[in-house]
Order: structure tokens, then C-alpha cells, then sequence
């Protein structure tokens, strides 16, 4: 099956927050498998090297390291991976806030219209 990619953003980089998205969400595990190049690239419909590019940028950054003869593995170190986890709820709070600014909402109304949501939706951690 392939998967659908946004045609402005590096196939890489998207693979790569894919990936960072699934060990967010416990998909992937500290010290789990990753699929390999070769099955990644059909699986994704991408060229192996895409993906080898994807594991290459993932492991410079720590998240994965590679294993000789055995694969690639998601990084055993908690530090690393909470710093990624962190990292990525920044980004995408600062892409909220940001869109909402540019809508002319201001930090009141977000925070209001969060707290209506979470309150409407039964969401909201006590």
C-alpha cells in the first residue's frame, strides 16, 4: 500500500515525522525494530534510498541507531526520546498559535476555545 505524500516537503521528512509520530504514540517502542530499507520503500512506495536517507536523518539525530547485520532500532535512550516527544508538541503548538494569530485570535480566545473543546469533547485531563 502506498502513501500519500505532500508534494512541498521532502519525502524524507515526511517519512521521518511519520515515524517520530509513531513511537509518540507507543506504535514503536524504546529498543523496537524498524521495518528495513527495502520493505519500508514498498510498503511507502518510495525509492529505497528515500528511506535510506529518512533512517540516516533519524539516526544523526539519535532517535534510531543501526545495528550491523541486524537493522535499525529505535533509540533505548529516554532522555532522547522525551526531548523528541517535546520537541514535536512545541512545534505543533507553535503552528496552532500561529495559525490562530494570523485568524486574529488572541491568547485569551485560544485558551478559552481549548478549554471549551476539551469540555465538549470529554477530553480534558482533571
Amino acid at each position: 500500500m502506498t502513501e500519500s505524500f505532500n508534494p512541498a516537503t521532502p519525502i524524507y521528512l515526511q517519512l521521518s515525522e511519520r515515524i517520530k509520530h509513531q513511537i509518540i504514540r507507543g506504535e514503536l517502542g524504546s529498543g523496537d525494530k524498524l521495518p528495513s530499507v527495502r520493505d519500508l520503500a514498498i510498503e511507502s512506495g518510495v525509492n529505497p534510498n528515500t528511506v535510506q536517507r529518512t533512517y540516516r536523518e533519524l539516526e544523526e539525530s539519535g532517535i534510531v541507531e543501526k545495528k550491523r547485520g541486524q537493522g535499525t532500532f529505535v533509540t533505548a535512550d529516554q532522555k532522547i526520546l522525551q526531548n523528541m516527544r517535546e520537541g514535536l508538541k512545541e512545534r505543533h503548538i507553535s503552528g496552532f498559535v500561529q495559525e490562530m494569530k494570523e485568524m486574529g485570535y488572541s491568547e485569551v480566545e485560544m485558551i478559552d476555545g481549548l478549554k471549551q473543546f476539551f469540555e465538549k469533547t470529554g477530553r480534558a485531563d482533571k
